[in-house]
C-alpha cells in the first residue's frame, strides 16, 4: 500500500521562507498514525498566499488539522458532515468571504490542501494527522512517503518509528532521489523495534555545490515484515480490544482455475488494447500446468478463445497468445453477457469435475466502459451475476482510465467475494495490470471462516475471509467484553478454517504497558484499527445494502464511530476553527467514491487580521488585466468552414484538410483519457443551404475535477457542477480554479495543469451578412503534453505518423501543385496550397502553406471522420 506522498511545492511565491518540514509515522501492529508538521513565514513585503498541500493514501483517514496563524490557532474536531455543512452556510449568510478549496486525485493519493493569505512578515504553523491500516502484501509491508518540498528547507527531517510486538524480521530504506542520498537515509533496529530517519542538511538538499535548487524530489520507502511464530497466527490484546493477524508462512500456493474476462470494445482502441495485450502475455507466462485457464473477449458479442477450461501448457498459451494479438477492439460493450459465460465456464467444470477440489476459481473482468449492449441497467446486471455466482469464486474487476463506472466495477467485486482497481491509462499501465494479477495468482487457502464465542466478543469487523491471499494476511479486530474474570485461553486453527476463543477483558495487559513505555508507538492503536477496519466494512456493506432503510442504518452508524474516533470520512467532515470559533475551516470528503476525491475539501473563512485590498484567494480568482498570452511558434489549427492544419514537427510540414459534416454535430477535437481531458467542438450551418459549416461551440472538460469550460460566439462559461462562472467576449479576465485557468482578452486561452492548452478565436461578421455567421477558431501548441492514451482529430497527431512525398508536379491548378503521399500505409494525392492562421492578425491572418489532404482528410486520419462525431460536448472519444 502506498503511504503518504507530501508536498509543500505549492507553497507560492519567492518571498516564502520554509523555515522546516517535518513528517513523523508511528507504525505499531501495523496501523500507522502519520503527522505532517510544516513552519512558514510571509518574508516579502506584501500579502501572500500561502499553501499547505498533503497527499495521502485514500484508504486513510484524516484525524486532525491544526493551524496557527500569528498566535490564532486552529484546531480540529470531526462532526457529521451536516453539522459542518450548516456553520459554512451561517459563515456565508453572514456575508462571510468563503472560499471552497477542492483537491485532486489521480493515482492512489489524494491531495489535501488548504491556503490561507496573510500580511508581511507573518508566521504560519500547519499540523495534519491521519491514520491507516498497513496491508501486507507480497510478503512485506510498504510505507512509502513521497518528498517534493520544491524548495531547500532548514530543518527537514522524515521520521519512522515501528513497533512490532512479536519482533521484526526485517527492514530497509530506499529512495529515488538519487546516489548521493543513499548514505542519508539511517535505518537501526533491534528484535521489536525500528527506527528509519532522514535529516539532510540544507548543504546536502542541494542538486549541486552552488545550487539553490533542491534535489529533494521523489521517494523514500519503507518495507519490513514481522516475526510469525507459528502457523496459529498472532493474538494482541489492547486497550479493551483484540486485533488478530493470521499470515500463513509454509503454505504451497494453490492450482487455480481462470477465466479472463476482456473488454474489446470500441473504446478499448489504441493504446488500451495494446497495454492489455502486453500484461495478458506476461500474466499468462505465469500460469503453470496445474492451472486451468480461458479467455472470453467481448464488445457487442461474447467470444470465447475455448470453451473449456484448458491445463495451462505451454502449447495453450502460445495458442492463447496468438489469440489476444489478433484482437481488433471494435463495437459496444456486453458486460453482462460476457460475466454470465465466464460463471457458466466455471460452474460447469465444477459440475464435470475435471478441476481439483482444492483448487481456486476466479474470474478477472478487465474493462474501460459502461455497458451500452445487452442489459445496460448496472443493479440488473449485479443482480444476475450475484445469483449465478457460487460460493467458492471470485470476481475481480480492472477499471482502465477515467471513464469507467469505478463504483459498479467496485460493487460486483466486492459482492462476490472479490475485489477491484483502477489501473490508470498511461505509460505503465501494463505493469499496473500484473502487478494486480501477481497479488491474487498465489491462493494459500480456499476458504477460511473466522468464529468468535459470542458471549465473550461485542463487536467484530469482519466475520468471514472468504477471499484467498498471497502473501497478505487476515487481520481480525473487535472489542472485548468486560468480565470480572475473564483470561484469554485459547486459539486454534484447522485446514480451512480459524476459531478463536477469547475469554479476557483485561484492562491492563502486558501489551498496554508496553506500549506506554515505547516511543515508537502510540496508544490506543488497537481501539483505532478496530475503528478503522469497523467503518471501512461498513461502508462497503453500505453499497451493497438492497433497501434505504438499511443504507440509512449503516450511514448513522458509520457517523457515530467517525466522530467517536475522529475520522473524516464520505459522511463526516473536520471543522478546523480558533478558540473563539469565529474563524473556521472545513475538510471534507464526498459521498461518491467513483469520482476520487477528496480527503481534503477546505471551506475557508478569513480572520479579521487581514486587512488588505487583495482579494481572499479561494480557488476560483477573477482578476483585472489578464496575462499575455505567449504565441506558440507551432500549433495545430481549425478554423473558418472548418479547416483543419496539422504540423508535424519532426517532419517540418503543415498538413490540411477539411471536415465535411452537418450542423449539429459534434466533433472530437481532443481525447485523453489518460489525463482526463476532451475538447469538442459543435458545428453550425451558415444562413444559406450552401453546405458550409463552423464551429459555433468549443466544450472544454476536466473529468478528474469535473469541470466544463463552454466556448460559445455568445460568451464563455465555466462550471464544476455547482458553481457557474460567466463572461461575456466584450470583458476581460483572469480565471483560476484547481487546475484550471482562463485568461481572456481578444481571445480566450484555457489551461489545464500546465501540460495542456487550448486558444479560441472568436470571428464576427456583420449582422446583416447575407451568408456567414460568427464562428470559433481553435488552436492547440503542439506543445501541449499528453498520455499514451491521446486521441482525436487532432490528438491523434501527438505522435507523429511517418510520411513522405514524392511525384511533386504541377497540377491543374499551375498555382497549386500535386504529389503523392504516403502515409499510414496509404497513397494519397494532394494539393499543395494555404489556409490562414489568425493568431497575430485577427483581421487578414497569416498564410500557412501546407499538403492538402481530400475527402475530409480520408487515408490521413485514423479512420473516417464520422468515428468522431460524439453525443455531446463532455463526450471522450471511442474510437471502435
Amino acid at each position: 500500500i502506498n503511504i503518504p506522498s507530501l508536498s509543500a511545492q505549492a507553497i507560492r511565491g519567492d518571498d516564502i521562507t520554509v523555515r522546516s518540514y517535518k513528517v513523523e509515522s508511528r507504525i505499531t501492529s501495523r496501523f500507522s498514525h502519520t503527522i505532517v508538521r510544516s513552519s512558514v513565514v510571509n518574508s516579502g513585503s506584501n500579502p501572500q498566499s500561502i499553501a499547505f498541500n498533503v497527499q495521502i493514501p485514500k484508504r486513510a483517514f484524516i484525524t486532525n488539522f491544526t493551524m496557527n496563524v500569528n498566535g490564532i490557532t486552529f484546531v480540529g474536531s470531526v462532526k457529521e458532515k451536516t453539522v459542518a455543512r450548516n456553520l459554512y452556510a451561517q459563515a456565508r449568510a453572514r456575508n462571510k468571504a468563503a472560499a471552497i478549496i477542492r483537491c485532486r486525485s489521480r493515482t492512489d493519493m489524494e491531495t489535501f490542501k488548504t491556503e490561507v493569505h496573510v500580511p508581511s512578515g507573518s508566521n504560519i504553523e500547519f499540523e495534519l494527522h491521519y491514520q491507516e491500516m498497513m496491508h501486507r502484501k507480497l510478503n512485506l509491508y510498504e510505507h512509502t512517503l513521497h518528498l517534493q518540498p520544491g524548495r531547500l528547507v532548514p530543518q527537514l527531517q522524515v521520521d519512522v518509528y515501528i513497533f512490532e510486538p512479536k519482533g521484526i524480521a526485517t527492514v530497509k530504506a530506499s529512495n529515488t532521489f538519487g546516489a548521493q542520498f543513499a548514505d542519508l537515509i539511517k535505518v537501526t533496529s533491534t528484535k521489536d523495534k525500528a527506527h528509519i530517519v532522514f535529516k539532510p542538511t540544507v548543504q546536502q538538499q542541494k542538486k549541486c555545490e552552488n545550487c539553490t535548487e533542491s534535489a529533494v524530489e521523489g521517494v523514500i520507502t519503507v518495507l519490513y515484515d514481522v516475526n510469525r511464530d507459528s502457523n496459529a497466527g498472532e493474538l494482541q490484546v489492547s486497550d479493551g480490544h483484540f486485533v488478530y493477524f493470521f499470515a500463513p508462512s509454509n503454505l504451497s500456493p494453490l492450482p487455480k482455475n481462470i477465466v479472463f474476462v476482456i473488454d474489446v470494445s470500441g473504446s478499448m482502441w489504441g493504446v488500451k488494447m495494446k497495454q492489455t495485450v502486453q500484461a495478458m502475455k506476461a500474466i499468462l507466462d505465469d500460469l503453470t500446468i496445474d492451472d486451468n485457464f480461458s479467455i472470453i473477449d467481448f464488445n457487442h458479442n461474447v467470444r470465447c478463445w475455448s470453451e473449456e477450461l484448458v491445463p495451462g501448457s505451454s502449447i495453450q498459451i502460445a495458442d492463447a497468445k496468438r489469440y489476444i494479438e489478433n484482437i481488433k477492439p471494435n463495437g459496444g460493450t456486453n458486460i453482462n453477457e460476457a460475466l454470465l459465460r465466464a460463471v457458466q465456464m466455471l460452474v460447469k467444470a465444477s459440475n464435470q469435475k475435471v478441476i481439483d477440489p482444492r483448487s481456486v476459481s476466479m474470474i478477472i473482468l478487465v474493462s474501460d466502459g459502461d455497458p451500452t449492449v445487452g442489459e445496460i441497467k448496472l443493479s440488473a446486471i449485479q443482480k444476475n451475476v450475484k445469483r449465478v455466482m457460487r460460493e467458492e469464486f471470485s470476481l475481480f474487476s480492472l477499471g482502465i482510465g477515467f471513464d469507467v463506472d469505478y463504483d459498479f466495477l467496485q460493487r460486483i467485486a466486492t459482492e462476490n467475494r472479490g475485489m477491484a482497481q483502477r489501473i490508470y491509462a498511461n505509460h505503465d499501465a501494463a505493469e499496473q495490470l500484473r502487478a494486480f494479477y501477481s497479488q491474487v495468482s498465489s491462493p494459500l487457502l480456499r476458504k477460511i471462516t473466522v468464529q468468535f464465542q459470542e458471549d465473550s466478543v461485542a463487536e467484530v469487523t469482519q466475520n468471514h475471509f472468504d477471499k484467498f491471499f498471497s502473501g497478505s494476511e487476515l487481520v481480525v479486530a473487535g472489542k472485548v467484553l468486560p468480565s470480572e474474570s475473564n483470561t484469554l485461553t485459547s486459539f486454534t486453527m484447522g485446514s480451512a478454517r480459524l476459531d478463536i476463543i477469547l475469554e479476557t477483558d483485561a484492562d491492563t495487559t502486558e501489551l498496554d504497558a508496553e506500549l506506554a513505555k515505547q516511543q515508537h508507538s502510540f496508544t490506543g492503536f488497537a481501539r483505532q484499527m478496530w475503528a478503522y477496519l469497523t467503518i471501512k466494512q461498513l461502508i462497503g456493506e453500505r453499497s451493497l445494502a438492497t433497501t434505504a432503510v438499511k443504507k440509512r442504518k449503516i450511514t448513522q452508524r458509520i457517523m457515530t464511530l467517525a466522530v467517536e474516533h475522529q475520522f473524516v470520512t464520505p459522511f463526516t467532515a473536520l471543522l478546523v476553527e480558533s478558540g473563539d470559533a469565529t474563524e473556521r475551516l472545513l475538510a471534507d470528503s464526498p459521498k461518491d467514491p467513483k469520482h476520487g476525491c477528496c480527503s481534503g475539501t477546505l471551506v475557508y473563512q478569513p480572520p479579521p487580521w487581514v486587512h488588505t485590498p487583495t482579494p481572499t484567494p479561494t480557488t476560483v480568482e477573477v482578476l483585472e488585466g489578464p496575462k499575455e498570452f505567449i504565441v506558440p511558434q507551432q500549433v495545430n489549427l481549425v478554423d473558418n468552414d472548418p479547416h483543419f492544419i496539422i504540423h508535424l514537427p519532426r517532419s517540418n510540414m503543415d498538413i490540411c484538410f477539411n471536415i465535411d459534416s452537418k450542423p449539429g454535430h459534434i466533433l472530437n477535437l481532443l481525447s485523453d483519457s489518460g489525463t482526463g481531458v476532451t475538447v469538442n467542438g459543435q458545428l453550425i450551418g451558415s444562413k444559406k443551404v450552401n453546405k458550409r459549416t463552423y464551429f459555433g461551440t468549443i466544450g472544454i472538460y476536466y473529468q478528474p475535477d469535473g469541470i466544463s469550460v463552454i466556448v460559445s460566439t455568445d460568451g464563455i462559461t465555466m462550471t464544476d457542477g455547482r458553481n457557474n462562472h460567466s463572461f461575456t467576449w466584450g470583458s476581460t479576465a483572469e480565471i483560476r480554479q484547481d487546475g484550471i485557468s482562463i485568461v481572456k482578452n481578444s481571445n480566450v486561452i484555457i489551461t489545464i495543469n500546465n501540460s495542456t492548452q487550448v486558444m479560441v478565436l472568436l470571428h464576427r461578421v456583420w449582422k446583416k451578412h447575407p451568408v456567414n455567421v460568427d464562428f470559433l477558431g481553435i488552436y492547440i501548441p503542439n506543445e501541449n503534453q499528453y498520455s499514451p492514451l491521446v486521441h482525436g482529430l487532432i490528438g491523434q497527431f501527438s505522435s507523429e505518423p511517418e510520411v513522405s512525398l514524392y511525384d511533386i508536379h504541377k497540377g491543374a491548378d499551375p498555382l497549386k501543385k500535386e504529389a503523392t503521399m504516403e502515409v499510414k500505409g496509404n497513397k494519397l494525392l494532394v494539393t499543395r496550397g494555404w489556409q490562414k492562421d489568425y493568431r497575430r492578425d485577427k483581421k487578414r491572418g497569416s498564410n500557412v502553406y501546407c499538403w492538402f489532404i481530400h475527402n475530409s482528410g480520408k487515408g490521413f486520419i485514423d479512420g473516417h471522420y464520422s468515428q468522431y462525431i460524439v453525443p455531446n460536448l463532455s463526450s471522450f472519444l471511442h474510437m471502435p
